[in-house]
């Protein structure tokens, strides 16, 4: 996510500077949603709730901010690592590439750089030839001011965690194929460099007249959000109706409205922007970075240290019952206004 650095030091200010570690109870985790479009009741698997945990995530985490990964510079060797380990995981979970290759080359950058894309396809004869693309970017910094001896910008929260999130969704949906429609996964480079990475996809898929429903972002998830009443917020929340119609397969309050994303107009500083500029569908970036709890900007203190992966995998893992919900519905529900 884009954010201007003069606001952020602005807020910084204000920020609390840590992170509490919240333990997830599997007994106040829901497994039955609520009734879905024209009465049509949600299916929702009994794995659904626990099908990933902080093993899992930290697994995924550990490797992608790891120190051996330099900061995943966009056409570095630490972010070819990067990209490696991305394409193992979709070949081994049964995500096939979107293209003859997982890598997606930029055209809009002068280093070798690559979007990672894959597809699970759509298990409804009609409802797959319509698309909802669920992304994230993984690259960041790389090699920064040296601050007590460290250099390396790891990237933990910005954005391992949302690549993360979109690695372990695409994994759900490349076991199960419980969706209608087809999903394809996108982690994005460049983004860093001023959204080349999704800028390059989105012009692309446009010119080959795909018909994409949505566009769903994930930035800066790896710190619950403190005090409020929803567990992620959506950049452009008035913009569509996503954030109802996730409550509402969520069966709960998982989306909320944050003003301060609004006030610093966060939905033009991140990956979902450029999808909704080529297509003018709903695309919107979730995410838990409120400005005051978490402190390590584009610093080198982004480490998994400060990251709560019990978090992680609770988001995941309520995530996948409105991922599922929205893929599934008879009719596109998910609307701007």
């Amino acid at each position: 996510m884009k954010i201007a650095i003069s606001v952020f030091g602005l807020l910084l200010v204000m920020a609390c500077g840590s992170t509490k570690i919240i333990e997830t109870n599997s007994e106040n985790i829901k497994t039955t949603a609520p009734e879905g479009p024209e009465g049509l009741k949600v299916q929702m698997p009994k794995e659904t709730a626990g099908f990933t945990d902080a093993a899992k995530i930290g697994a995924i985490m550990n490797f992608l901010a790891s120190d051996d990964l330099k900061g995943r510079d966009s056409g570095s060797e630490g972010i070819e690592e990067a990209a490696k380990y991305i394409e193992e995981h979709f070949s081994n979970n049964k995500v096939k590439p979107y293209f003859e290759s997982y890598r997606d080359t930029l055209s809009n950058f002068k280093k070798p750089s690559y979007n990672i894309v894959g597809l699970v396809e759509g298990n409804d004869p009609t409802l797959k030839n319509e698309y909802i693309l669920i992304g994230a970017h993984y690259d960041h910094i790389g090699i920064i001011k040296a601050e007590n001896g460290d250099a390396i910008a790891n990237g933990a929260n910005d954005n391992a965690s949302g690549t993360t999130t979109v690695m372990e969704i695409a994994r759900y949906f490349g076991a199960n194929k419980t969706n209608k429609r087809s999903l394809i996964f996108a982690l994005f480079s460049a983004e860093e460099k001023g959204l080349l990475g999704s800028r390059h996809l989105a012009q692309k898929l446009k010119a080959a007249d795909l018909n994409l429903y949505a566009m769903l972002n994930f930035e800066m998830t790896g710190v619950p959000l403190e005090g409020k009443d929803y567990e992620l917020y959506i950049t452009g929340y008035e913009m569509s109706n996503l954030a109802e119609v996730s409550n509402k397969y969520a069966g709960k309050k998982l989306i909320g409205f944050l003003p301060t994303a609004k006030e610093y107009n966060l939905f033009q500083r991140s990956d979902n922007y450029d999808f909704y500029k080529e297509f003018a569908v709903p695309s919107h970036t979730f995410c838990t970075f409120d400005f005051t709890n978490f402190d390590h900007y584009h610093k080198v203190g982004d480490e998994n240290d400060i990251m709560n992966f019990d978090h992680m995998a609770n988001m995941v893992n309520n995530m996948l019952p409105v991922l599922e919900g929205i893929s599934n519905a008879t009719s596109q529900e998910v609307q701007l206004k």
